[in-house]
């Protein structure tokens, strides 16, 4: 290809004029950065040309520092990617450029989905450009050459940057970063991402608090028309709870797809998809093998083939969970549907993106409400996205399970001395307040096992040799460490079969022991019937009944951010004036009408409480739109202090908008309605008090005891059970509480606890809030429309599906007939 290659980007618009393309400005920003060496953060619109934008400034830089000859180049660039399906997405479109600048350069893909031939192949040569992810890259500084296959790099990508920064997969990635700049000083870093509130930040955490030159962060703003609208309900109707509309829209989705191209349709969790699945088939029998289901627990050829086929738009829709949320290109994709509510705008914008997924194209997401807060919820997400308030992603402090895990790793890497590591980890963002102090007792606890593991010499993972240098002697210790390499952790997982050994997928284990032989489940979009279990895998037929269950997945629901609950709250007050600007804000008026007639309307400058007495006995609603994690913590903390003030046993009931506290005895209000019971005094005490904490840290720490491999999964054919698994980090925190009280794990998981699980810090910012406003006290006949959610959430903990419609109907009667008289 013939260009004038003098100027920076030369390479890159050449072969982007090759194609008739003309670079975008933030395009030429970055190959101009990273010509000068520099790092960086480049933010733009999902499908505005990102991967071109790095991936062909650093193709440039190379081909100036290193000519193509006969023979392909060592490693020098790799692309870090958070998926394995965008992994291999991600290799072709790099192949394109790459083929054609520098045509003996190799680019190679690493994951756990790699063959055993193609690593071997890789170790005897490792390719020019390497796409992997953490998990792969940290594997591969456990080889004792791994400093010499490593130390050509000098470029690093990491895309999707958003989906790692707030996790410990995160963490894992910096680790790794610090490392590859003590072999190779003058790494470049760039970061992708298309939705982040906390991008300067984000950058520092990429990038590392000492990179010199400064990194750049480049915004790439381009046209792009994002259009978000809702599929409203014919009767929304008065009262509504979680699920009240769901199956009452399955018409109008079908219609919607039928009037549209390749459609996906996302919902938040597994067990949901699976439903909505069902719901298109029963409505259209036809589509059978024309739409598809997709997400994490299903077998890795299926997923594949559902992808293949959204590229190649040969199926009419796709219902998906996260598991294609990321930038995998689907091209003919023209309408996203989100079932229920997104809980943030950056995931809405971001699953909006797998629409349109090109430049000039529009993307299009259409909401689709299962109840009629959901309505308001479309409302207000449309606003927020217009107005950018997204949501940050913030990095975990310190996380010491993932030090110790990466220090077994450098240990087996080549071995390092304890002042140099500690300088290298510290380099690293969520390290930079690591104490020396710290750190000498994470290596000692992985050279002896604490105070309390030090006579089990398979807890002596690290030796000191006399030269002062840690490495692994034991290959026991070698072999589960890179077997047990990760920060996923999910529970013990059994793979679905049928009688003829054919791979379904894989189901918790948890699901499956509850079931007994005979039982009819839906799974991959199929009716099964469970048969037995024999070496941690269920075996199915197909069923001839027609009716079954949906497995339940331990995935926790998420929480409506911050971002989005003030955006619904501002909705609101325009409500409570009399506002009903907007189709969604019409279509929700009879019950928003008729929550302001029986109570009043939450606004962001008052805090709603309602008081109600019915058989069941007293019982208050709280309305601080937190979200469902930090309302957990509170209305513990609340029924806690008034239990305090006034002997007494709660009911609690939650959801992203408020809590319910009941009590069979008459209990004072008082405290709430003068406010005094928010305050912030004592709360990390009253917090802990209030809840059942030693459990919800010993759950905790069992993720941190697998990440810091004091607890396998076993080996490969051979994996443990969930029961196993919990049984061996029970037994870890029972010896650590009682003979290792200054173990910094346990302290870990009572941080993560209140970091994670309860949200503290947003815990005391709600608190403060709830202070500043002012209460509006109602006293309620009957349920609200906004109370009356907490109820059914409540009641579905204890009734059957049956007893919970004949409960509902008789309470609607009972409003109706109130209403009326």
């Amino acid at each position: 290809m013939s260009a004038t290659l003098g100027e920076p980007g030369a390479h890159a618009a050449a072969w982007l004029a090759g194609r008739g393309w003309q670079p975008f400005a933030f395009q030429r920003e970055v190959w101009q950065a990273v010509a000068e060496g520099r790092s960086g953060l480049l933010h733009a619109t999902t499908g505005a040309g990102k991967t071109y934008a790095v991936w062909l400034g650093i193709l440039d830089a190379l081909l100036r520092q290193h000519p193509p000859g006969r023979a392909a180049e060592p490693l020098r660039a790799i692309w870090l990617t958070p998926m394995r399906a965008l992994a291999s997405d991600t290799a072709k479109a790099l192949l394109q450029p790459l083929r054609d600048l520098a045509p003996n350069w190799t680019l190679g893909l690493r994951t756990g989905d790699t063959s055993s031939a193609e690593r071997a192949k890789q170790d005897r040569r490792m390719p020019t450009v390497l796409v992997t992810t953490p998990e792969s890259l940290t594997l591969m500084l456990t080889r004792e050459n791994g400093r010499a296959e490593l130390a050509g790099v000098a470029y690093v990508v990491l895309d999707e940057w958003h989906e790692l920064i707030g996790s410990k997969r995160g963490v894992q990635a910096q680790l790794a970063l610090a490392r590859l700049r003590r072999f190779h000083p003058g790494l470049v870093t760039w970061g992708l991402s298309a939705t982040l509130g906390n991008l300067e930040q984000a950058m520092q955490v990429l990038c590392g608090p000492d990179e010199n030159p400064p990194p750049l962060l480049v915004r790439g703003k381009i046209d792009k028309t994002l259009v978000i609208d809702t599929l409203l309900p014919p009767t929304p109707g008065k009262y509504t709870w979680a699920g009240h509309l769901g199956a009452g829209m399955q018409l109008p989705v079908v219609e919607e797809i039928e009037r549209s191209g390749t459609t996906l349709v996302f919902t938040n969790v597994r067990s949901q998809a699976e439903i909505w699945y069902q719901l298109l088939l029963q409505a259209r029998p036809e589509w059978a093998g024309h739409i598809a289901l997709h997400h994490g627990s299903l077998e890795r050829a299926t997923r594949e083939w559902v992808e293949q086929g959204l590229k190649e738009g040969t199926l009419r829709a796709v219902v998906a969970t996260s598991s294609l949320d990321l930038g995998v290109d689907f091209l003919p994709v023209e309408r996203v549907l989100q079932v229920g509510s997104a809980k943030g705008v950056a995931r809405m914008m971001q699953r909006a993106g797998r629409s349109g997924h090109a430049p000039g194209r529009p993307s299009r997401v259409t909401l689709v409400p299962t109840n009629t807060m959901e309505i308001v919820e479309a409302a207000a997400a449309r606003v927020a996205a217009q107005q950018g308030r997204v949501e940050k992603r913030n990095p975990p402090a310190k996380p010491l399970d993932v030090l110790v895990q990466h220090i077994v790793t450098i240990a087996l890497g080549g071995g390092f001395r304890a002042d140099e590591l500690f300088a290298e980890v510290s380099s690293a963002w969520s390290y930079r307040a690591l104490t020396r102090a710290e750190f000498d007792w994470v290596v000692a606890f992985c050279e002896r096992g604490g105070d309390s593991l030090g006579a089990y010499p398979e807890y002596h993972r690290i030796v000191r040799d006399e030269e002062g240098v840690y490495r692994v002697r034991d290959a026991g210790v070698a072999k589960r460490h890179r077997l047990g390499i990760g920060t996923i952790v999910s529970d013990a997982a059994v793979q679905v079969k049928y009688l003829t050994g054919a791979t379904i997928g894989t189901i918790e284990e948890g699901f499956i022991a509850r079931l007994r032989q005979g039982d009819c489940f839906f799974f991959a979009g199929k009716l099964l019937e469970f048969v037995r279990v024999r070496d941690m895998a269920a075996y199915v037929r197909k069923a001839t009944r027609n009716k079954g269950t949906v497995p339940t997945w331990m995935g926790s629901k998420m929480a409506l951010s911050t971002e989005l609950s003030d955006a619904v709250l501002e909705m609101m007050e325009g409500a409570a004036r009399g506002e009903f600007a907007g189709p969604e804000l019409e279509a929700a008026r009879p019950m928003l009408q008729t929550q302001q007639r029986l109570s009043q309307i939450p606004t962001p400058g008052t805090l709603l409480v309602e008081a109600y007495q019915s058989r069941e006995g007293q019982h208050l609603y709280v309305y601080p739109f937190a979200g469902r994690n930090v309302h957990l913590g509170l209305a513990s903390l609340l029924a806690w202090r008034l239990a305090r003030e006034q002997p007494n046993t709660f009911s609690m009931s939650i959801n992203d908008y408020g809590l319910e506290l009941v009590s069979a005895a008459p209990f004072d209000i008082e405290p709430v309605t003068s406010q005094l019971i928010f305050s912030e005094e004592d709360l990390l005490h009253d917090v802990l008090a209030s809840l059942n904490s030693g459990e919800l840290k010993q759950r905790r720490f069992r993720e941190i005891a697998r990440i810091a491999g004091l607890v396998s999964s076993g080996y490969p054919g051979q994996p443990k059970s969930a029961r196993q698994l919990q049984a061996s980090s029970a037994l870890f925190y029972e010896v650590f509480r009682k003979y290792d009280a200054g173990n910094l794990l346990l302290n870990q998981a009572e941080n993560e606890v209140l970091s994670q699980e309860l949200e503290l810090s947003r815990l005391a910012e709600t608190l403060q809030r709830m202070r500043t406003r002012r209460v509006v006290l109602a006293a309620l006949r009957h349920p609200s429309p906004m109370s009356l959610p907490l109820m059914v959430e409540r009641f579905r903990e204890k009734l059957s599906t049956e007893t919970l419609a004949a409960r509902l109907e008789r309470i609607l009667r009972d409003m109706e007939a109130d209403e009326s008289a």
